[in-house]
């Protein structure tokens, strides 16, 4: 039960700083989403799961889309989506001054 516990303070974090970026109340989104400000917010403080339906409308009050991806491709995503550091730049190989590209 930790790992869901976890998940849901994550979607909240999500939510809770997508929502301060776009300098809204927790009423205006619950507004948006269909919801009580009561039981957004519970699901931004992660203290209450959300069925998939609300976690829908709330995504699109807020401008994000809620997709459903293989659990063996969440690296992968997770590695598209961490910030880009200077070595991202780097060139596959590096030719060397004798031609010998891969030494």
């Amino acid at each position: 039960m930790e790992a869901a516990s976890e998940a849901l303070l994550e979607i909240g974090d999500l939510l809770k700083a997508t929502r301060k970026g776009l300098g809204l109340t927790q009423e205006q989104v619950a507004d948006m989403a269909g919801l009580s400000r009561p039981r957004y917010r519970e699901i931004e403080a992660g203290s209450s799961a959300a069925r998939t339906t609300t976690l829908i409308n709330i995504s699109r009050a807020l401008g994000l889309e809620l997709m459903l991806i293989p659990q063996a491709m969440v690296p992968a995503v997770d590695a598209l989506l961490r910030p880009h550091d200077d070595y991202d730049d780097l060139p596959a190989f590096i030719s060397h001054p004798d031609g010998n590209a891969n030494a």
